[in-house]
């Protein structure tokens, strides 16, 4: 096959030189402050983005599951976001134990018509952005270093003077929006602006957000800018360390995992990680990866199914069938060996002693997330008599002997064979009955 060499236009992602890196060593051993991007990203990555009763559904959705940060809109760039915000204010919609954030560009009027929407709300997030990119810089915004850094602390201070004004609570968040394209020492160099423009205090924090705007490395190269950083920013103590990964490469949750070891202590994201593009960190796949690691996640997973299926209602999307976690077949097995282990594994499970789950396989109980065992061991062509035997004691309570159930097995297999497709409980059990002559 003759190549084409198109990839040679394509520059290796830069290193980062750590003299004592930290983050590899480190260990996850709680969960970070969860924030939804759900009604600001997620929303405008629909084909149909929600109305204004959908996008109130789905709040309420994320403050059931109890998430306690909620981007609800970018209120200066459109009349709905706008309205939106105004509902929920008027309405008085957004619980107490709950902070609502709006997006906003470095912009006078963007900013005044953003604090304008937020008026009467009693927790919010000011989120400030500016792209800050060598690319973005030179090629859409012409612009020198100095004239990004400005740009940056002039948005600051119109935000701290409205703050000022402003009767609520407001906390500053500011984003260098291309961080994952920005050089390090720039980016250090435009965050610590800001920093010192604000002036954080441990009792009065501030947000400094830095996303993967386009993930181009591998998640140990972000994890490693991400400790360059934080061991580099001024008011450490006074700043909440916030990361928002985008899923370009399909290791956005890796990224945000491994920027916790690194320091980060705040995760925005998405439900199953729809977002703009290439689509953000998918919350429920992190959420899951910690309890399966005996983590709470501080989050209500345990009746993910329902809530899912509510999510994909308001949004039209879907859910992969091997989707993690959560995907109808995820905790399906087809495979005879595989079969054979998890059939006895639970029944070890149901007499192990030191409260552990020990089911090969499976990552956690499905039970946990009210699934049925009955939709773990499935037979196909390739299943054997191990998962014939499962099907037979689980749904009907029958216990076989290993010849019965090689006999069942085989007969199971030929009938597949045939069919082409699965057969179900009911099936296996009427060639149960006729090799049983019964």
């Amino acid at each position: 096959m003759q190549s084409t060499q198109t990839f040679k236009k394509y520059k290796p992602y830069p290193l980062v030189h750590l003299a004592h890196r930290e983050w590899a060593s480190n260990v996850i051993t709680g969960a970070p402050i969860w924030v939804s991007t759900d009604l600001r990203d997620g929303n405008q990555a629909l084909v149909e983005p929600m109305n204004a009763t959908k996008k109130l559904a789905y709040f309420q959705k994320l403050v059931e599951m109890g998430f306690k940060e909620i981007e609800i809109a970018y209120p200066s760039a459109s009349q709905t976001d706008f309205d939106f915000c105004r509902t929920l204010i008027e309405q008085n919609l957004i619980p107490d134990d709950v902070r609502v954030a709006v997006l906003m560009p470095s912009i006078e009027k963007h900013i005044k018509r953003t604090f304008e929407a937020m008026s009467g709300a009693k927790k919010v997030t000011m989120h400030l952005y500016n792209p800050t990119a060598d690319n973005q810089r030179k090629i859409v915004f012409d612009k020198s270093k100095a004239e990004i850094i400005a740009l940056a602390v002039e948005g600051t201070r119109i935000i701290k003077e409205e703050a000022a004004k402003f009767k609520g609570d407001v906390m500053f968040q500011y984003s260098p929006e291309s961080f994952s394209q920005t050089e390090l020492e720039f980016a250090r160099d435009v965050v610590n602006a800001v920093i010192s423009e604000w002036m954080p205090t441990k009792n009065a924090p501030m947000v400094i957000n830095l996303p993967n705007t386009l993930e181009a490395c591998t998640p140990n190269i972000y994890a490693d800018r991400i400790e360059w950083m934080s061991k580099q920013m001024l008011e450490r103590d006074s700043v909440i360390l916030s990361v928002h990964p985008h899923n370009d490469r399909g290791t956005a949750v890796a990224s945000a995992e491994m920027a916790i070891l690194a320091g980060a202590q705040r995760v925005e994201g998405t439900l199953m990680g729809n977002g703009e593009r290439a689509g953000n960190v998918d919350l429920i796949t992190m959420a899951f990866n910690l309890y399966s690691q005996g983590i709470d996640p501080m989050l209500d997973i345990y009746n993910i199914d329902t809530i899912l299926q509510e999510i994909i209602t308001l949004t039209h999307s879907t859910i992969p069938p091997r989707h993690p976690y959560v995907g109808s077949m995820i905790y399906t097995a087809f495979s005879g060996t595989h079969q054979d282990a998890i059939k006895k594994g639970m029944e070890f499970q149901k007499v192990a002693l030191d409260g552990y789950w020990h089911v090969p396989y499976l990552v956690i109980d499905p039970k946990d997330i009210k699934r049925d065992y009955r939709d773990v061991v499935r037979i196909n062509s390739q299943s054997g008599k191990s998962g014939v035997a499962y099907v037979l004691k689980e749904f009907y309570g029958i216990e076989t002997t290993k010849n019965m159930q090689i006999e069942i097995a085989t007969e199971v297999q030929r009938l597949c064979d045939e069919k082409g497709i699965e057969v179900n409980a009911e099936e296996i059990f009427k060639v149960f009955r006729q090799i049983c002559k019964l």
